[in-house]
């Protein structure tokens, strides 16, 4: 058995799953598949997203799994998200039924936001694109958003539902104003990318931290990063770690994501890698100087730089909302 994290209400969640976030470089078809070796090693959290174009063929790996016996559905968690351009009034519950239709399966575990921002985005669109007349948040359109996927819990369509790049402004003005609490945000976390002050707010407040690119997304295209740019898998502290341990600089984030308390979604279509990251969250845990060194590395060096977040010049996605920095009342 695989260690699990406790989720608002009693529930828990694996703490490690598979991303599915790779179908531009390998196809959706070997993402499948990867999807499938992986619940073989024991991978029970499954990352989809509508806008990742492959949950059909993701849901054809779980049928087959599923059909072989090979594990039970109430064994899986998995999750899903609805995209930009599917905010508007009954299009969250029309996201949510095509990923439940494409997936094959009656409920999801967990249902996301996937960004806090609306953004129409056409047919064939690669995810990075910038409709013109696409606006920074506002949080009354976030409001009625979240409603909708509030209404699918108590549908009983999906079994929790959460946020996924929130900053600590937009969360607080959520959980003054929502009627179910969000189980999980998402985010990208890794070790030169640690983000503190949000992970701690989440933890208080009885938000799980899930956290994607968990090795700093080595392998992101070059459009999402600058030369100055860290990788988490060249940090002489990684590498320092990793070796006094017999690990990889991987199995090291890793270990570093599962001992702080967040759940790391790392993506691979190699079987010795699923089998490599799986591994890191079992076994003996990094010390607590260990924890302390990998403080260290951080250098808050955002990777995930799509520019569908920008509008009007804004530094930063998370400056969109509000310039000034003030928390709108």
């Amino acid at each position: 058995m695989h260690p699990t994290f406790p989720l608002r209400g009693g529930d828990s969640i694996p703490a490690i799953g598979l991303g599915t976030f790779g179908s531009d470089r390998y196809g959706p078809e070997t993402v499948a598949r990867a999807v499938e070796t992986a619940i073989g090693l024991g991978y029970r959290l499954v990352d989809c997203a509508a806008v990742y174009r492959n949950e059909a063929q993701v849901g054809a790996a779980l049928a087959r799994v599923l059909g072989d016996g090979l594990v039970r559905r109430d064994e899986l968690f998995v999750v899903s998200k609805v995209w930009n351009d599917h905010h508007g009034k009954g299009d969250v519950l029309l996201s949510c039924a095509r990923s439940l239709r494409d997936l094959g399966l009656d409920h999801l575990d967990l249902f996301l936001v996937h960004w806090p921002f609306r953004n129409h985005h056409p047919e064939g669109a690669p995810p990075d694109y910038h409709d013109p007349s696409a606006s920074p948040y506002r949080h009354e359109q976030y409001m009625e958003t979240w409603s909708q996927v509030e209404r699918l819990q108590a549908a009983g369509l999906v079994r929790h539902i959460g946020t996924s790049n929130m900053t600590i402004p937009k969360l607080r003005l959520l959980l003054r104003d929502c009627r179910m609490m969000p189980a999980v945000n998402e985010m990208e976390l890794h070790p030169t990318f640690q983000q503190p002050e949000l992970f701690r707010f989440c933890l208080d407040h009885g938000i799980r931290p899930v956290g994607y690119s968990p090795m700093g997304s080595p392998s992101r295209p070059q459009r999402d990063r600058s030369p100055e740019d860290a990788v988490d898998l060249e940090d002489p502290t990684v590498l320092r770690i990793a070796a006094a341990h017999g690990i990889s600089p991987a199995q090291a984030c890793l270990k570093w994501a599962v001992r702080r308390g967040q759940v790391p979604i790392p993506f691979s279509v190699k079987p010795d890698q699923l089998a490599s990251n799986l591994r890191a969250v079992s076994g003996d845990p990094l010390s607590e100087q260990d924890m302390r060194d990998m403080e260290t590395v951080d250098r808050n060096c955002r990777l995930i730089k799509g520019q569908v977040f920008l509008w009007d010049g804004a530094r930063d996605w998370q400056d969109l909302w509000d310039p000034d920095g003030r928390i709108p009342t």
